[in-house]
């Protein structure tokens, strides 16, 4: 059921990641050709351009932490073994959500609320920055739900281990 719901997940962020880059080369592109060969640069192109940007380095670090692909969170886990590496990936996993909790989503949502409440736009396009600004608090929650998925996996994969372990000093 939980593996399920993770390659939901995962299929529907590739697509959504997918999706946000082609976006943000197409606009690239048209800024490009508008500024350089039509003589007369879009104004709107440099500001989606950034959002989709923000957009993409939110959700797109809390799928490469999934996916195990953030560097800055296995360089020190790779020089520890057997029990030691398993409470320092505990340890780096509850971190995580710590730190995702209480600046990406609380911080986030009230970005997100205080944005909203000032009705405040953005200069080019027009959209509301709570939009913009909700990319935070989604990471956010995506992060925790991945890093209790990396929890419940560390501790499996710990159990089985001990498990095998026990199995051979018995042997």
């Amino acid at each position: 059921m939980l593996s399920s719901l993770v390659n939901v997940l995962d299929r529907l962020f590739r697509v959504l990641l997918a999706l946000l880059m082609a976006t943000m080369v197409l606009c690239v592109t048209w800024q490009i050709v508008s500024r350089y060969l039509l003589g007369d640069p879009s104004p709107w192109t440099e500001e989606l351009a950034r959002f989709l940007l923000i957009w993409i380095g939110l959700l797109g670090g809390s799928f490469a932490y999934h996916v195990k692909m953030h560097l800055g969170l296995d360089l020190i886990s790779a020089k520890f073994e057997g029990r030691a590496r398993f409470w320092h990936e505990v340890f780096v996993h509850l971190l995580v959500i710590f730190f995702a909790a209480t600046v990406l989503v609380a911080g986030g949502l009230s970005i997100v609320q205080l944005t909203a409440e000032l009705q405040q736009h953005s200069a080019a396009l027009g959209v509301s920055m709570s939009l913009v600004y909700c990319s935070l608090p989604i990471s956010g929650v995506m992060l925790i739900f991945y890093a209790v998925i990396a929890l419940v996996e560390a501790v499996r994969a710990r159990r089985i281990d001990t498990a095998v372990s026990a199995a051979e000093v018995k042997s």
